[in-house]
């Protein structure tokens, strides 16, 4: 008893210290003297949009959870009822059930009569057993005729050409994306179990994990692998950038075609090394470490689009594509859509961002310069200033 309590005595002095180190070192970045000021106003403004967002989704789970609900007593009481169905009404509902269980619902007629369906026009054997079992449940059914033209494959059969791969269903809690009501209440029970676990000490790490895991899947809506960084794919943290420099976009695309310059006018890009097919890139992460990867461009339209993505293995992996579209007054608006999985997923982002070193921030300071560079002629990163004109040479 005793060694369990100095356990959990230890476990919760390490979260103090863990915790009393994060405050620190936040207090020292929010009351720098020379960035200070700016960093608290910024931090304000976060705290207010975060805020609005928490607002919303509020709204939507609520929102969700009341047509859900309206739904489920709508259904419950119209099943009490046993009031007969509309063969109009039935028919519709028929055929929006046949959408989900037959590759070629366009090709089977169905004709509703007082509860009665008959079916008829081709489909595969496969499917035929499943469509007549799936129609039971349809509300107002009460016998399937089957006359069916059943075919082991769809050959010549016109048909059955073409059509659309068929998917089973999947849980709401399996899906990628979870809807606002299963978030919320996800979300609660996550952070239910991981309050719970965190009082139990280290013997409730179990239910830390579990509760933690639950909580942040259901705060970032992804599975847990890719919102902690560790899934093999770009989408992690997406999002767009559009900013207009007053230059032609012949100019605009010549300067993004050329990635080797990008060191010079962006304060966060150290090098950009050109390598046979691809470019490695290595960048300032959070608290000024360098971070690299290879990435090739995958797409590129003269004056009009560059695309590009990592290469498989890479340290983050991300991808994105920039579009250039000329605006009447001569000028070019350029839009950028990106995605990434940083390290530590989208934990490390919210941890990045609390400290401006996240892309999203630092593209924001980064195409400034680019617009300073076009429309002034010159621009200052790493402390060095560079001309239009050096570029260009």
């Amino acid at each position: 008893m005793f060694t369990v309590r100095r356990r959990q005595n230890q476990y919760g002095r390490a979260i103090s210290f863990v915790a009393g180190v994060a405050v620190g070192s936040r207090l020292m970045y929010l009351f720098d003297p020379v960035s200070g000021k700016r960093r608290r106003m910024l931090l304000r403004d976060k705290v207010v949009h975060a805020r609005s967002v928490c607002r919303r989704a509020l709204d939507k789970a609520l929102r969700d959870l009341g047509n859900r609900a309206g739904g489920f007593l709508a259904q419950a009481w119209a099943s009490l009822r046993h009031q007969a169905v509309p063969d109009e009404v039935l028919g519709e509902r028929v055929r929006a059930k046949l959408g989900r269980v037959a590759s070629h619902p366009n090709s089977i007629e169905v004709i509703a009569s007082h509860g009665r369906v008959t079916l008829t026009g081709p489909i595969l054997e496969r499917e035929a057993e499943r469509v007549v079992r799936q129609l039971y449940s349809v509300r107002g059914v009460r016998y399937v005729e089957n006359k069916l033209e059943v075919h082991k494959e769809t050959g010549d059969v016109p048909g059955l050409q073409g059509g659309r791969g068929l998917r089973s269903p999947r849980p709401e809690l399996m899906q990628e994306k979870w809807a606002p009501a299963t978030r919320i209440i996800a979300g609660s029970t996550g952070a239910a179990m991981l309050g719970i676990g965190v009082k139990r000490g280290s013997v409730g790490m179990p239910l830390v994990l579990l509760g933690g895991g639950v909580l942040l899947r259901s705060l970032s809506n992804m599975p847990v692998l890719r919102a902690v960084g560790l899934a093999e794919s770009p989408r992690g943290i997406e999002f767009e950038k559009t900013i207009h420099i007053q230059a032609p976009v012949e100019r605009v695309y010549e300067l993004w075609s050329k990635p080797e310059n990008f060191p010079r006018i962006m304060s966060h890009v150290k090098e950009v090394r050109k390598s046979n097919n691809s470019y490695h890139w290595t960048v300032s992460g959070p608290a000024g470490i360098s971070v690299g990867w290879d990435a090739i461009v995958t797409e590129n339209i003269p004056n009009r689009t560059i695309a590009w993505k990592s290469v498989p293995g890479a340290t983050i992996h991300n991808a994105g594509i920039v579009r250039f579209d000329a605006t009447p007054d001569g000028g070019t608006r350029v839009h950028l859509r990106m995605s990434y999985n940083p390290l530590g997923g989208v934990v490390g982002h919210v941890l990045a961002s609390i400290f401006d070193a996240d892309p999203k921030h630092a593209l924001d300071d980064d195409l400034v310069r680019m617009k300073s560079l076009f429309e002034q002629g010159k621009t200052t990163a790493h402390e060095h200033t560079v001309h239009r004109e050096e570029l260009s040479a």
